[in-house]
């Protein structure tokens, strides 16, 4: 347990989240208490800032009015702290945002050469070269991607479908038993289908570049239910310029052949199968209900019925997983040869079974280390991918991030755009969010749909009014009249 002591509670989530990078799991305390470790104390000092670290002590000036400039010092100073009392740096050094790509890419889009980039980084956040190195080349790359996109006239298609054979061990995402649902689908289809209508509607005269199935496991629908919601969305919106046509077909248990018929006859372009891990103690350990040769089956089942843009999902850090377990699953994805590969770095989500149950799985070992970030980097440049987005959570093992690599002309726009934040993302269906993005104000807004599908189906009216009112600013913003 850790204390933090603010006079000056404006930075605490900062100065929270650094401290969380450095203690992984710990909590935290607000009030003086003999069962914490040790004590974070700071407050405002005339013209600066002071901290105290257990009788460790730095005081430094700070700009007034400037916000951004005071958080930096702050999680400088605290960071050197840090380091000094743990004896480690931190792969990301300050950062502890979600998305650090933003920066770079900002920054290139403001003018400035790469160099420049890689210097301030250094000097700001105390990133490692490695990073660094890899946000700007990611960055570098999205705005390549991009430049396709139109950010005021274009936006992209969020579909959420909280469905899975069954929850995994690791998951918070909203999800449900698709058998405790599979009788009720009809309900939920009609409380989505009247969320679409209202949104194709007032979506009209912007183009749709991208369309996304998420969840959940949208291919734990039934074929029919599948071939429903496709085609609703075929006739509801134009897809006629959409550079991509996504649906997560993760659960390799979920997958049918006539599901797939479905996904190719009506015009998905992309299509992920996540097996995680490609060792089978893990796979049984962490609820996923498939076998390592069912992923294998359902891979070449796609790739025979013509789909040339399938990606895969790992998990690096999961429980009793070690170094040779890393190497066995990306042999055996390289034997496969998907079109990208998703790397995750395991976080554990306050919702997730794993964070809840952790004392059953603690003992296991959960570990994340830069060796293992590194062969799968190595592996995926090995079959021809590079890496093109990136973000990072809370408690991630290891203190790493998630990285999307793709071959030459796969790479998923969608996740770009979701990540940087750069365009209107219109999303339906229970447990999704909406977001806004005004270019001209550089803002960004957000509405969110209950999670609870009881709740989407009987307030599907009110989550329309949420969206009504947002998308009523844009398109106010838009037209250039005073708000």
């Amino acid at each position: 347990m850790i204390g933090i002591l603010l006079e000056d509670n404006g930075f605490e989530q900062d100065i929270r989240e650094l401290l969380m990078a450095f203690y992984p799991g710990e909590k935290f305390v607000h009030r003086e208490s003999e069962e914490a470790e040790f004590y974070v104390k700071g407050r405002p000092d005339g013209e600066g800032y002071r901290l105290d670290l257990d009788g460790d002590e730095v005081w430094f000036p700070v700009p007034g009015g400037d916000r951004l400039e005071t958080k930096n010092r702050i999680k400088q100073n605290l960071y050197r702290l840090l380091e000094k009392r743990t004896g480690r740096q931190m792969p990301w050094g300050t950062l502890t945002g979600i998305r650090p790509t933003k920066i770079p890419l900002t920054k290139l889009e403001e003018g400035w050469e790469p160099e420049q980039i890689r210097e301030f980084m250094r000097k700001t956040y105390f990133a490692s070269e490695e990073k660094i190195g890899l946000s700007v080349e990611i960055a570098e790359r999205e705005r390549e991607l991009l430049s396709r996109i139109s950010y005021e006239d274009g936006y992209s298609l969020y579909v959420g479908i909280p469905f899975c054979p069954t929850t995994c061990l690791y998951c918070s995402f909203t999800s449900y038993p698709i058998g405790k649902w599979e009788k009720r689908m009809d309900e939920y289809l009609a409380a989505l289908f009247k969320e679409l209508e209202y949104t194709a509607e007032r979506m009209k005269g912007k183009k749709l570049d991208t369309v996304y199935f998420g969840g959940g496991t949208p291919t734990a629908l039934s074929a029919e239910h599948l071939d429903r919601l496709i085609g609703k969305v075929r006739e509801l919106f134009d897809l006629s310029e959409a550079l991509e046509f996504t649906v997560e077909a993760g659960r390799p248990d979920s997958i049918t052949e006539e599901k797939l018929k479905v996904l190719k006859e009506r015009g998905v372009t992309r299509i992920s199968i996540n097996p995680q891990t490609m060792n089978q103690k893990t796979l049984d350990l962490i609820g996923r209900r498939h076998t390592v040769e069912m992923v294998k089956e359902k891979f070449r089942l796609a790739r025979e019925m013509g789909f040339d843009n399938i990606n895969m999902d790992l998990i690096i850090g999961l429980p009793g997983e070690t170094m040779e377990d890393v190497a066995h699953t990306l042999e055996e994805i390289r034997e496969l040869s998907p079109d990208s590969l998703t790397v995750h770095s395991l976080a554990l989500k306050r919702a997730a079974r794993l964070k809840l149950e952790w004392d059953q799985y603690v003992g296991l070992g959960m570990v994340n280390t830069q060796e293992m970030i590194e062969q799968t980097a190595r592996c995926a440049r090995e079959m021809g991918m590079e890496p093109y987005y990136l973000y990072r959570q809370k408690n991630m093992a290891g203190n790493f991030e998630n990285v999307g690599y793709a071959r030459p002309g796969k790479a998923c726009i969608y996740n770009i755009l979701i990540m940087e934040e750069m365009q209107t993302i219109a999303a339906c269906g229970a447990g999704t969010t909406t977001k806004v993005v005004f270019p001209e104000e550089h803002r960004r807004e957000r509405t969110e749909n209950v999670k609870d599908v009881e709740q989407y189906i009987s307030r599907i009216d009110e989550m329309i009014e949420r969206k009504d009112a947002l998308l009523s600013e844009e398109n106010t913003c838009k037209n250039g009249h005073s708000m």
